[in-house]
């Protein structure tokens, strides 16, 4: 069991997270004397499916303080009505932990979504500051970090291969509303090739050989339940013609590789570029999202060699990352990162690799990807 980094706000919240990320252990072991509704289990959906009257009839038997638990809340999404009347009538009497996989349901249905009531917290699978010593990198570019699955040496290819079946496959091709099951898995699989690249839609209709909305209506789809993220280009008023369209990434490495079909094999050369930033995009997104830095995460590239591979804006502070596979530091990996920094346009620069020693070129820092992963913890990540 590995202590993560999320806390439990003193207020009503959300907690988002792709599926087998720990949210429900984790509540568990916060809001031990909560009040409990997993509506993945019949014996707690099925009653409140016919009347939800009967959360708030439970709900006011307990005492003036407790929390209430609703685990995967977006299969029912009408008790969040409750939940609004009883914060309303009750002030804050009661606390309301309200957890799911999925906000694509709640924002479709334009539910209530408690807006100024609850706050939203995130959940993500382990970070190197959560795993400590039992972070490996190349474990986590083969198999991802999914809790139940990077501790299980024996079965962690087993258990991707079964999460890319039973979730990816069927749980979220119901949220896609799909009517030709065999689309979905094309697209899935192009998707999966072309995680870390900037989305071409009409390119990947035709490969998948479905409609260009189609294959909009899959993005979101993927986005909207948390397995995938765009990442937008950054307009920097370069002299030189940008890129516009976003750029996607998985939310696991080991679940790109389990689409793929190769979570048993050695990882290629030629893959481990687009996983390991698959894998310092996650690490960044958790770190703002624990520490509540707020702000957003881009890229920029031109359609010739230049590119960034995410900066993080957040008011006037703006923070360049690269990251590279390769073992061996080589100075022109910051050239343009400096470049940027010369021009006042970033105000920090980091180039991320596979080595073991640190290095200074010009004004970036090259830093191994262990030390990056714990620099972004401190305060030395953006003022330097």
């Amino acid at each position: 069991m590995y202590t993560r980094l999320a806390t439990v706000p003193d207020h009503s919240f959300f907690l988002f997270g792709p599926r087998a990320t720990g949210k429900t252990t984790w509540l568990r072991q916060h809001l031990v004397d909560a009040l409990w509704f997993n509506l993945l289990l019949d014996d707690d959906y099925l009653p409140l499916l016919g009347s939800a009257r009967l959360f708030r009839e439970r709900v006011e038997t307990r005492p003036a303080g407790s929390w209430i638990v609703v685990d995967e809340v977006q299969r029912l999404p009408g008790l969040l009505n409750e939940v609004h009347d009883l914060i309303s009538r009750h002030g804050d009497d009661y606390k309301f932990a309200l957890s799911g996989s999925s906000a694509r349901k709640l924002r479709r249905l334009d539910v209530n979504l408690l807006a100024g009531r609850v706050i939203e917290r995130a959940m993500f699978p382990l970070v190197a500051r959560e795993l400590g010593p039992d972070f490996d990198l190349d474990a986590v570019l083969r198999f991802g970090s999914l809790p139940g699955i990077y501790s299980d040496e024996r079965y962690r290819v087993e258990k991707l291969r079964a999460y890319v079946h039973t979730y990816l496959r069927q749980e979220i091709q119901q949220e896609a509303l799909v009517k030709d099951l065999g689309s979905f898995h094309r697209f899935l699989e192009i998707a999966a090739l072309m995680h870390g690249q900037v989305v071409n839609q009409a390119g990947i209709a035709r490969d998948a050989a479905v409609a260009r909305t189609t294959v909009q209506r899959f993005f979101e789809t993927l986005v909207d339940t948390l397995v995938g993220c765009l990442v937008p280009a950054w307009r920097a008023r370069a002299k030189v013609r940008e890129h516009g369209k976003p750029k996607f990434y998985f939310f696991d490495p080991g679940v790109v590789r389990a689409i793929r079909d190769v979570a048993d094999e050695p990882l290629a050369d030629g893959d481990a570029g687009a996983l390991l930033e698959g894998v310092v995009l996650h690490e960044l997104r958790a770190a703002i999202a624990y520490q509540g830095l707020g702000g957003e995460i881009f890229y920029w590239s031109t359609p010739g060699s230049k590119e960034i591979d995410f900066i993080w804006v957040k008011g006037s502070k703006r923070v360049a990352v690269e990251v590279k596979s390769s073992r061996r530091w080589r100075s022109e990996y910051a050239k343009t990162i400096n470049e940027f920094l010369d021009e006042g346009k970033v105000t920090r620069g980091f180039v991320v690799y596979r080595g073991k020693e640190r290095y200074r070129s010009g004004n970036v820092d090259g830093l191994p990807v262990e030390d990056f992963l714990s620099l972004i913890y401190t305060d030395t990540f953006y003022l330097g």
